[in-house]
Formats: C-alpha cells, sequence, structure tokens
C-alpha cells in the first residue's frame, strides 16, 4: 500500500513537471506578476505564464475595462437570426429532425398491427425496431417488457402502441431533462463552463447560441475563449458568434497552448467581471488519449486557480452519430467527469433514439437540443415533446 501510495505521488509529480513545461519553456526565469494580481493569481502559478500571459495580465489595469452592462440591440441580433428562421416554428423542426426514426417506426408499426393480438413475435419485432432507432439493446428489451405487461395476448392498435411506448420513452427521458443554473460564485470571478466533443460535433455554434442567451435573454456579461488553438478558421467562426451575442472575444496564435489560452481568459474575465466566461476547445475523438489528455491538463490549470473550475463541463453530441455518442459520453465522462449533455444536429437525419438509450445508461443530464443553425434554434430539452415526436404521435 505504501509502495503504490508513493508510486501514485511520483505519477502525480511528473504530471505537473510536464505541464509546467509546456506552460513554460524550458530555461526562463520565472514571470513576475504586479503585486495587485498576486491575490488573484498565486505565486505558484507565476511559472505557468509564458510571456504572453503575463503581457496581458500586466496590461488589465491599464486597459479601459468595458462597459459590461448589456448594451446589444436583441431586435438586431433577432434581425441577424432572420437568414436562419425556418417556416413552421422549432417544435415543427424537431419532428422534421427526427423523421427517419419517426418514418421507420410507423412504417413498421403498419406492417406489424392490423387488430392483431400482441404475442411474442410482435413483441420482438418492435424490439428490433427500437433497437434500429437506437435506442440499444438493453433500454429496448426494458421498455419492450414494461409495456408488454398487461397487454400481452390482448388485441392492441398502433395509436395505442405509439402512446405506449412514448409514454415509457418519457419516464425516462424525464430524470435528465435539466437546466444549468448559472450561479455567481461564492470567491467572485465568472461563472466557467468549458464545451467539449469530438470533431464536427457542433462546439462553436452552441457557445455561440448560448452566450446570445446569457446576454440577450438572461442579462449577463460574457466572455468567450478560444480554446481551439489548432484551427484558424475555428477562431475565425467563434469571434464570428461573439460579435453576435455582443461578448467579449479572448484567443492566442494558432498552436498555442490551450491551458493557458483557458488560464488566461479566466483572469481576465475575472478582472473585468464578466459574469459567464464559455470555454471552447479543440475537437478531439474520444480514443485519442493524448489529445483527451490535454483536456484534462485545461482542467487541472483551471482547478489550481479555484478547486471549483469548471463551474460546468459540457459534452456536444451530434444526434446523427447513432451508436458512437454511447462511446463518447463513456470516455469523456469517464476523462473530464462531465457534467451535462447538448445534443445538436436534430434538424438533420437524426436517429434520435440514441438520447433515450444514454438517459437510460449513464443518466447525464441534458441542458439543451439543437435543430438548426440559427442563433436561436438551441432550446431546452422537453422529454414528453420528444418522445412524442420520436414515435411519430402530434406534439
Amino acid at each position: 500500500m505504501v509502495f503504490w501510495r508513493k508510486k501514485n505521488k511520483s505519477k502525480q509529480a511528473e504530471q505537473e513537471a510536464r505541464d509546467d513545461a509546456l506552460l513554460h519553456p524550458k530555461g526562463e526565469p520565472g514571470l513576475e506578476l504586479p503585486t495587485e494580481h498576486e491575490a488573484e493569481i498565486g505565486p505558484d502559478l507565476r511559472h505557468e505564464l509564458d510571456e504572453t500571459t503575463a503581457e496581458i495580465i500586466a496590461d488589465i489595469d491599464e486597459a479601459p475595462v468595458p462597459d459590461h452592462t448589456p448594451n446589444g440591440d436583441a431586435k438586431e441580433a433577432e434581425e441577424l437570426d432572420a437568414d436562419h428562421s425556418e417556416e413552421g416554428g422549432w417544435l415543427s423542426r424537431l419532428t422534421a429532425g427526427l423523421s427517419k426514426s419517426t418514418n421507420r417506426f410507423t412504417k413498421g408499426l403498419a406492417d406489424l398491427v392490423t387488430k392483431r393480438k400482441l404475442d411474442e413475435e410482435t413483441l420482438e419485432q418492435l424490439e428490433d425496431m427500437l433497437i434500429e432507432a437506437d435506442l440499444g439493446p438493453s433500454t429496448a428489451a426494458k421498455i419492450i417488457a414494461d409495456f408488454s405487461k398487461d397487454r400481452f395476448g390482448k388485441e392492441i392498435e398502433a395509436e395505442e402502441i405509439k402512446q405506449a411506448l412514448a409514454d415509457s420513452m418519457s419516464e425516462i427521458l424525464k430524470p435528465v431533462a435539466s437546466h444549468l443554473e448559472i450561479k455567481k460564485p461564492e470567491g467572485g470571478g465568472p461563472f466557467v463552463i468549458l464545451v467539449c466533443g469530438v470533431n464536427g460535433a457542433g462546439k462553436t455554434t452552441t457557445i455561440g447560441k448560448m452566450a446570445y442567451k446569457y446576454h440577450f435573454e438572461d442579462r449577463l456579461s460574457v466572455m468567450i475563449a478560444a480554446g481551439d488553438t489548432f484551427r484558424a478558421a475555428a477562431v475565425e467562426q467563434l469571434q464570428i458568434w461573439a460579435q453576435r451575442a455582443s461578448a467579449t472575444f479572448l484567443s492566442k496564435d494558432i498552436g498555442a497552448d490551450a491551458a493557458a489560452v483557458a488560464f488566461e481568459a479566466y483572469v481576465q474575465a475575472k478582472a473585468q467581471g464578466a459574469d459567464v466566461l464559455l470555454i471552447d476547445t479543440a475537437g478531439r475523438l474520444q480514443n485519442k488519449k493524448n489529445l483527451m489528455a490535454e483536456l484534462e491538463k485545461i482542467i487541472r490549470v483551471l482547478k489550481k486557480q479555484d478547486e471549483n473550475l469548471p463551474h460546468a463541463t459540457l459534452l456536444v453530441l451530434d444526434a446523427t452519430t447513432g451508436q458512437n455518442a454511447f462511446s463518447q459520453v463513456e470516455t469523456f465522462k469517464e476523462m473530464v467527469n462531465i457534467s451535462g449533455l447538448i445534443v445538436t444536429k436534430l434538424d438533420g437525419s437524426a436517429k434520435g433514439g440514441v438520447l433515450v438509450g444514454l438517459a437510460d445508461q449513464f443518466g447525464v443530464p441534458v441542458y439543451k437540443i439543437g435543430v438548426g443553425e440559427g442563433i436561436k434554434d438551441m432550446q431546452p430539452f422537453n422529454p414528453e415533446q420528444y418522445a412524442r415526436a420520436l414515435v411519430g404521435l402530434e406534439t
């Protein structure tokens, strides 16, 4: 036991040394920070800052502090959003987005049920349909078992099946339907949200939509940090979203250390009195250990500033990925302890049953779902509406 502890401490020390080496090039002397920032940053972090970071911090007192009173014109923002609007409203786009699951399910029921008694063969076919909709085998089996309890051997119609399955799915989804509450941290500073996910999941647009809501609807001041330092296009896209949402924007050169970006953003956001700090991260596949390790490093560096950081770590999931979403949630949950999900691209050809399976298997809160590229096309997750749309019932 003693040997194991010593080995563990040694590994931790080695990891911290690697972090220090990346944040502070070898051979450079420790940086002297302005006295007024020592309480915020702490002397133990001076050696982890590069020259660019030190210059930014040194300039904070001299630079004029932006007016963080919400000053954007909401009407103008809504006009910008008009280009992305579609007829029929948000709910109809959700229903249309789930059409791949709905159409297949409705057609299957029509072929399966014509006032016939519910038998083993019918139940097996229903279970197969749920698995094809990406609910996953265990969740599909659970729903069918619940569905058949009081109905086995009885005549049943398609609409009754739809209603019963929608009710079962809704019960699974209700516990994860949640709201991300923005609270003022006890020690001051912004509420920090770290956003992660695989390549192409929609992290950038998600951050833009969140910033828009916090600024124009919740009347909060927002800063966005471009932690994806691999792609210039990602930084440019995020900056455009920041402008639309009237959010302060921070970025560094391409190739810069992402953990340093997160750290600098927190220092600036705290000094300027921002309410919310949204940190973007580079897209990373869940099976790439080096990229996942970088994400862990960002969190470690933030925690050296405040052990409660980040206050929320959100995983953005592309609804079109199907069963691969299970692997993503499992890995990110294990590596960085994600606190919630945002599911995007439900306006595409998504087999949306995967969300039911995720709720059943992991129980991770679902904060928002997205059905378009527009700045207001991300809405709170409503389990009843979602379940009904999934099986083809009117919502």
